[in-house]
């Protein structure tokens, strides 16, 4: 179980998918459900399961996923057939979820079966570019964006010592060289070994944001 979380716009996704274009034949992802709307160019079945959300809430009833949350307004979660449809094709499950997410699928899958690794961008300046690049949230929702991803960049940042969610911190600055490590710490055996103590840089990381965050707040003041 190849866990990768990372707060919106840190570019877990597009990790995911180029683990499975370069890798098929031992990365296979589990396509996640939601509630959101779908993307321009996204497909049902292939970006996510798009569910209503009371056919979201009547699976969780049944116990048909392995986590769930609610994110942004929006439910988010993982099917279990998914995940055993790639164990059974004997291939690492690739999950690209929330950290709520992570926090269970840590607790069904505890090491050496999951690997967990929260991904960053370089900045969170980054981080905001990708997210208006996309186009689909209005200022006040980016805003919202920036406070959960505040939340979950200092929950990783908490649990650096004990490691009891995330193995490891993963800087997405470079595509080619953030695949190649997580088909590394993949194909490590036993685990590999924790790379150097990420406190400082994610605590930088949160105080920046909050920065950015804030400038965000009052520049949308001066334009209403």
């Amino acid at each position: 179980m190849v866990v990768l979380a990372a707060p919106s716009g840190g570019g877990k996704t597009t990790i995911a998918n180029e683990l499975r274009r370069r890798r098929p034949d031992i990365f296979g992802y589990s396509v996640s459900a939601t509630t959101r709307k779908p993307r321009a160019g996204e497909q049902d079945g292939a970006a996510y399961h798009f569910l209503t959300r009371e056919e979201f809430r009547r699976r969780v009833q049944a116990g048909d996923f392995l986590e769930w949350a609610e994110y942004a307004g929006e439910l988010y979660g993982t099917l279990r057939a998914e995940v055993e449809r790639v164990l059974a094709s004997g291939r690492h499950v690739v999950l690209d979820i929330e950290v709520q997410g992570a926090q269970q699928v840590r607790r069904a899958y505890p090491r050496p079966a999951s690997v967990s690794i929260f991904v960053i961008p370089p900045s969170p300046r980054v981080l905001i570019e990708r997210l208006r690049k996309r186009r689909t949230e209005s200022e006040q929702e980016l805003l919202e964006r920036l406070a959960i991803a505040v939340r979950e960049v200092e929950t990783a940042r908490t649990d650096v010592p004990t490691r009891r969610v995330f193995d490891h911190i993963l800087v997405n600055d470079d595509l080619d060289t953030a695949v190649n490590r997580v088909i590394e710490l993949a194909d490590a055996a036993d685990g590999a070994k924790p790379g150097p103590d990420m406190t400082p840089l994610l605590a930088a990381f949160v105080k920046e944001l909050e920065r950015e965050a804030d400038q965000l707040r009052q520049s949308a003041r001066r334009s209403t």
